[in-house]
C-alpha cells in the first residue's frame, strides 16, 4: 500500500509557517484579519469561518491538499492552530471540517468518479454505490475485495473498481488487459482469484489498447491528492460522501456496505 502523508506533517508545516507570523501586521485590502491574511500568503486557502465558544472565531481550509483548521482570539491579534476539543473530550473541529472542506471535496471527487472508467463487481441494481481505486498487485485491495463479497453476493452493493496501474511494473499491463477484457467484470475475479499465483496473465493487445486509460484513471487518482490503494468512496446515511484510504477494518466496512454483514 501506498501510505497517505500524515496530517501531523501538514499541522508542522502549517506550524513552522505561523510561527513565522505570530503578531498582527496591516495588509492593504486584505480580505481577512491581518494575522490571518498572512496564512493565506503563505498557503492556507480558507474554505470558511464559523463562531466558536469563548468569542473565538474559527476557520477551516486547506494547506497541501490536507485539511487546516484555527482560531482566531477575540482580540484579533493571534491565531491558535489545530481542532477545538470540549470539556468531555469531543471534537469540536471536525464536523465543521466534514461541512467546509471534506464534504464539499468529495462530492466533487464523485462527480469525477462517475465519469471514470470503471469495472463494477455486483448487480447494476444493487442500491449502494461504492468507488475504489484498485491496483491489480495491491495485497489491500485483494484484502478488501474478499472482504466486500457478502455485500456483494447478496445484492446490496455494486464495488465499483477504478483500475490504476501504480504498484509495480507489471500493473499498468494487468489494468489494462482487466479493463480491455470482453468481460471485464469476470476478468477482475480472475485476476483475484489467481492473485496468490501472479494474477491474470497480461494480454499485449489489450495493454496497447488501454493503457493511455489506466494512465488517465492514475491522473485522477493523483489529482485527488490520493496516495494509497486502496482509495475508496462511499456515501453515508444521509447522502454525505466519504472517503477512505487503505483497507478498511470491519466497523468501517460495515459503514462503506451500508448496513451490517449479510
Amino acid at each position: 500500500m501506498m501510505m497517505l502523508r500524515p496530517r501531523l506533517m501538514v499541522f508542522i508545516l502549517f506550524s513552522a509557517a505561523f510561527m513565522t507570523c505570530v503578531s498582527a501586521r496591516s495588509v492593504a485590502g486584505a480580505p481577512y484579519p491581518p494575522v490571518v491574511q498572512q496564512l493565506v500568503d503563505q498557503g492556507v486557502r480558507i474554505a470558511g469561518s464559523f463562531k466558536a465558544p469563548d468569542g473565538l472565531t474559527g476557520y477551516v481550509g486547506e494547506m497541501q491538499g490536507q485539511p487546516v483548521a484555527f482560531y482566531l482570539t477575540p482580540g484579533g491579534e493571534h491565531v491558535i492552530v489545530g481542532p477545538m476539543l470540549s470539556a468531555s473530550g469531543e471534537n469540536l473541529t471536525e464536523a465543521k471540517v466534514q461541512e467546509l472542506v471534506v464534504g464539499p471535496k468529495n462530492a466533487k471527487a464523485w462527480r469525477a468518479l462517475e465519469k471514470a472508467e470503471w469495472v463494477r463487481e455486483g448487480s447494476a441494481g444493487a442500491p449502494v454505490i461504492v468507488y475504489t481505486f484498485t491496483d491489480p498487485n495491491c495485497p489491500f485491495c485483494h484484502r478488501f475485495h474478499r472482504a466486500a463479497r457478502p455485500w456483494i453476493e447478496a445484492g446490496r452493493v455494486q464495488l465499483r473498481h477504478i483500475l490504476v496501474g501504480i504498484i509495480k511494473q507489471d500493473s499498468l499491463p494487468k489494468a489494462a488487459t482487466i479493463l480491455g477484457a470482453e468481460d471485464p467484470g469476470a476478468a477482475l475475479r480472475e485476476n483475484q482469484e489467481k492473485y496468490g499465483s501472479g494474477g491474470i496473465a497480461v494480454v499485449p493487445k489489450r495493454v496497447e489498447a488501454y493503457s493511455d486509460t489506466i494512465r488517465e484513471n492514475n491522473a485522477l487518482m493523483s489529482s485527488l491528492d490520493l496516495h494509497a490503494t486502496p482509495s475508496t468512496y462511499y456515501k453515508g446515511p444521509n447522502g454525505q460522501i466519504f472517503m477512505k484510504q487503505g483497507a478498511p477494518d470491519e466497523d468501517e466496512l460495515v459503514k462503506m456496505m451500508g448496513g451490517p454483514r449479510p
